[in-house]
């Protein structure tokens, strides 16, 4: 561990020395006492076991990069702390229209971005434009999804915005607080830096950009010029520390505050050292996809026999020791569209073996990720390699290619595999935001490549039908398609799982997979 205690003692060294030279963020980093020395307590260090891809909410979509964005920007509406229900962030009331086609958006005044300039309708007008056509590009993953229902956005006077839809959509006001499109970029930023600040991020939020010292850590310093509650740290610095066991061993010789990517195997060492375990329902589903592009994975039978030869239950036991709970279904079982009833493909190996051995399955190419994920804290390479296991008893011989999670990013979006491993983090607490993932065309996050008119033309339905029963019955018929095609094996629900210092107070992780840290302190 001493190349770990060297690297962090390099960052905070770094963003004081960084900024105490007249960086161009502004600000100072670091607080010092009578000795001159600086302050731990006005440093928090968060450990995560994987790099961000980028922090453009506009071009990312993984969970790495949204924990650092969160602390960087803002959008219109937010999440309360304990729901998915939306709150008045820059936006600090709206109005919408009898016909649900209008959104009009009343903003708060007096609010900068971190480069100084104005956040205005205009500005309102300018990110959202940057996502539609013809300005939006291949690369906006989440464009589609939060901005597909937008016509055009009009700006009415400088803190008045309209936002014009082409057909209602239920779930639009709850997209609007998401951390991956919706966020409000400075459009001086963004002009300055050719439409991509992946490596310059400039918000409203409570902390500002200092470095980003690629494989090691991000750095950021609190925003003095913030327009609300000011954060009550003065640093955070993101650390990058892919094995688990060893941001196990950073948080307990105290050279992390806080980590994630913990499973139940460590749990008793984080809590024997004294360190505190941060527990709570994930909205998630971990999941294997088939990719249906492929002809011999575009037949149902040899999905389900594939499925049937993995014993979910006692994988998932395994695995993960009681802190997460068999999928019975995609979506999580407290979300609007579940049903019960609903359930996966059973384990019946011997009906699987003899059917693939009637289509002349022998062989498959798997592939997968190394690190740890918030859906899957056992990481992609132990998932796989018990999935290997099952699948070698029914008579397939599976070859596993692993990659770390920016390359495997990469790896899937190629469609070189027959089956990958992915998950999702609820982005809003809406039914569609998890089965509208088989109906995208982005092979980055529909990655089974699945295609069906009738569920697509429900998708459709969904997202203009008002909230209530018959919406919901419309994500429970969804459900039971997949079910029944079967171009995932669903396979857990994890609990969320961090661990932090006994000094750290106020730490949350929040159920959409966002770390807001202005409110965290160090005793």
């Amino acid at each position: 561990m001493k190349r770990v205690k060297k690297i962090i003692a390099f960052a905070l060294a770094a963003s004081l020395v960084l900024v105490g030279c007249g960086s161009s963020t502004g600000g100072s980093t670091g607080s010092t006492g009578s000795s001159g020395a600086p302050n731990p307590n006005d440093t928090l260090i968060y450990a995560q076991g994987s790099e961000p891809r980028g922090l453009d909410p506009a071009l990312v979509d993984d969970g790495e990069s949204a924990k650092v964005m969160s602390n960087i920007y803002e959008g219109l509406l937010k999440y309360n702390k304990d729901s998915t229900k939306v709150e008045p962030s820059l936006a600090k009331s709206w109005t919408v229209s009898p016909d649900g086609l209008t959104y009009t958006f009343n903003l708060q005044q007096g609010v900068k971005f971190q480069d100084g300039t104005e956040f205005d309708a205009d500005a309102v007008k300018f990110n959202i434009d940057r996502q539609l056509p013809p300005k939006v590009t291949q690369d906006m993953a989440y464009a589609s999804f939060v901005y597909g229902s937008v016509k055009n956005v009009e700006v009415v006077d400088k803190y008045t915005v309209k936002v014009n839809l082409t057909s209602p959509s239920t779930p639009f006001l709850a997209n609007l607080a998401m951390i991956m499109s919706a966020p409000m970029v400075s459009p001086k930023a963004l002009k300055d830096n050719n439409n991509n600040v992946n490596q310059a991020p400039v918000g409203t939020g409570p902390y500002k950009f200092v470095k980003w010292d690629k494989d090691q850590s991000i750095v950021l310093v609190r925003n003095d010029e913030y327009w609300s509650t000011k954060a009550l740290t003065k640093n955070v610095i993101f650390k990058f520390i892919k094995d688990n066991s060893a941001r196990v061993v950073a948080l307990n010789n105290g050279e992390a505050d806080i980590i994630d990517g913990i499973d139940a195997t460590v749990v008793k060492q984080i809590t024997d050292a004294g360190n505190k375990i941060f527990q709570a329902p994930g909205m998630n589903i971990n999941y294997m996809a088939y990719n249906t592009s492929k002809k011999l994975f575009n037949d149902p039978k040899i999905r389900t026999a594939l499925s049937q030869a993995i014993n979910v239950p006692e994988l998932v036991k395994s695995l993960y020791q009681g802190y997460s709970e068999p999928a019975n279904s995609i979506l999580p079982t407290f979300m609007e569209g579940y049903d019960k009833s609903i359930s996966q493909v059973a384990y019946n190996p011997t009906a699987a073996a003899q059917t693939l051995k009637d289509a002349g399955v022998t062989s498959l190419h798997m592939i997968t990720y190394t690190n740890p994920r918030p859906y899957n804290a056992a990481t992609g390479q132990a998932l796989a390699e018990a999935i290997q296991g099952y699948l070698s008893k029914v008579g397939v011989k599976v070859t596993i290619d692993s990659f770390d999670w920016t390359t495997y990013k990469q790896k899937v979006k190629a469609g070189d595999y027959d089956i990958a491993f992915y998950g999702w983090i609820g982005d809003n607490g809406d039914p569609d935001n998890f089965l509208y993932l088989l109906s995208i065309d982005d092979p980055t996050m529909n990655i089974a490549l699945y295609k069906n008119n009738q569920f697509n033309s429900l998708i459709a339905k969904g997202l203009t039908t008002p909230a209530g029963a018959e919406r919901n019955a419309i994500y429970t018929q969804l459900e039971k398609i997949a079910a029944a095609e079967a171009p995932w094996l669903p396979i857990s629900h994890a609990q969320t799982l961090c661990a932090y210092r006994p000094n750290v107070q106020n730490f949350y992780f929040h159920m959409t997979g966002i770390t807001p840290l202005a409110g965290v302190s160090k005793k």
